[in-house]
């Protein structure tokens, strides 16, 4: 049986200054590691056997109705401005309308070198397929907006990086993969018909109910805005946010150094390339307002009178920190199982992750044994807790079940980095079993699961991560 994928794909009928036709480079001996079958089903993609779907979301065959594309896109990376980036290693291969009614994109990463490749060799190694499996998919159990993993394949071909490694692809779901960056680079180049495109295109398919560019800024701004919070919720660090890993969809794209904290700090930093903490924690929320500010440079630059049009645009961007720390006071008044909102929730909240910082307590298993001895025992310090839990307790006294709400915000399970680490060595050993417990596992993040008790356990002291990396 063949594998059968339902294409419709608007972006490769615009016009081609937006992207280069580009397919697939074949790959040596294609092995499907992985296939997730409850995606596929909402994708309305009917199954073929393993080989066939292992040549498909390698690269190998090219399935009926795709039209395989490299996007372009500039971008901001590390506050520098790239003028052409681009897919340097993914290919589109179409869209697919779900039975939800929405439309996605179906994207092979590590498909080989394309015209924006920029001297890359295209591919991707074992390791960050299977991090970026496991993390979007506990993304989505966690019920945070992000871009999903349809399948990995062993490609059977080493991958050359600081040592010789197992190449892979991933086959990556986004709503689409519309940047801040792809913007950016029309508006650059002075291009404005095509920004103009563009932005039509972009209103049709995310925001159909926003009007022009600055409805579309807004739009933008909005979905970022509760996807920060989200974030900052979860304890998670993306670790490069830079404007071409910024989608307008407000879904979570390009897990590179990403990484869920541990021992809480909001200073924490993983990713090996942010060397000055640009992308830290705490960090996020402000990165998230300066890159909506380059989305709004590069719209405006179709208006007529672009001076006329950055008041409005300045008005937009100026709002978005209040929409983050209004998003961040109702993800973590969730966490604290509050139902409604009182003055002084936030410096009860702060108050309790100032003493989480000073008692180093573990982010996600703190939280989840809030208003119980469990959560006193995260504490080098137990005290610590008790003085802050008095003040819990009264804010928290008329509320139906607090403890329920907690449950329900807090997850049990988290894609600790260690697990990770071990998940992608047991797998270079032809050992998938460690990443398939996580799959299962991930997907119900809120569920007790004693028989995998040991998954919420912190890292001693040898399993610490210290740093996460990209993988190109």
């Amino acid at each position: 049986m063949s594998l059968h994928i339902p294409f419709d794909n608007s972006y490769a009928r615009l016009p081609g200054v937006f992207y280069s036709p580009q397919p697939p480079v074949p790959v040596a001996a294609p092995r499907l590691v992985a296939f997730n079958e409850d995606l596929a089903r909402v994708l309305r993609i009917s199954p073929g056997d393993a080989q066939d779907m292992a040549m498909v979301f390698a690269g190998n065959r090219v399935p009926e109705g795709a039209e395989p594309i490299a996007q372009l896109y500039a971008g901001h990376q590390f506050g520098q401005y790239n003028p052409q980036l681009g897919d340097g290693r993914a290919v589109l291969l179409g869209e697919v309308v779900g039975t939800d009614g929405i439309r996605r994109d179906i994207q092979l990463k590590g498909a080989g070198r394309t015209p924006y490749s920029r001297g890359g060799d295209g591919r991707a190694w074992l390791g960050p397929v299977l991090r970026e499996y496991v993390v979007s998919e506990a993304m989505h159990g966690l019920g945070i907006p992000t871009t999903r993993a349809l399948a990995a394949v062993e490609t059977g071909e080493t991958v050359i990086r600081e040592r010789a490694l197992p190449g892979a692809v991933l086959t990556r779901v986004a709503s689409s993969h519309l940047r801040v960056g792809t913007f950016q680079v029309f508006a650059a180049r002075g291009e404005i018909a095509s920004l103009k495109r563009l932005t039509d295109y972009a209103i049709a398919r995310h925001y159909p109910d926003a009007e022009g560019p600055m409805g579309l800024l807004a739009a933008v701004r909005d979905a970022q805005a509760r996807l920060i919070a989200q974030w900052m919720g979860a304890g998670f660090i993306h670790g490069v946010m830079n404007t071409d890993n910024c989608a307008i969809s407000g879904e979570t794209i390009d897990y590179g150094p990403c990484a869920f904290m541990d021992t809480f700090h909001p200073e924490t930093v993983f990713s090996s390339i942010d060397q000055m903490g640009r992308y830290a924690y705490s960090n996020q929320p402000g990165i998230a307002v300066w890159n909506l500010a380059q989305l709004a440079t590069a719209l405006i630059q179709q208006f007529e009178d672009r001076e006329a049009a950055v008041e409005p645009a300045s008005e937009i961007v100026h709002a978005m920190p209040g929409l983050i720390e209004a998003h961040w006071l109702d993800v973590f008044r969730a966490k604290l199982g509050l139902s409604s909102a009182r003055e002084g929730d936030g410096d009860l909240i702060t108050g309790l992750l100032d003493r989480m910082v000073q008692g180093e307590a573990d982010f996600t298993n703190t939280f989840r044994a809030l208003g119980t001895d469990g959560a006193r025992g995260q504490f080098t310090d137990p005290s610590a807790y008790d003085g802050w839990a008095g003040d819990w307790a009264a804010r928290s006294a008329g509320e139906p079940d607090p403890l329920a709400a907690i449950r329900a915000a807090n997850p049990a399970f988290i894609p600790r980095n260690h697990r990770i680490e071990q998940m992608i060595e047991a797998a270079v050993a032809g050992d998938y079993e460690p990443f398939n417990r996580l799959i299962a596992v991930l997907a119900r993040p809120f569920d007790d699961q004693p028989e995998n008790a040991d998954l919420t356990r912190p890292p001693a002291e040898d399993e610490v991560v210290r740093a996460t990396f990209c993988g190109t």
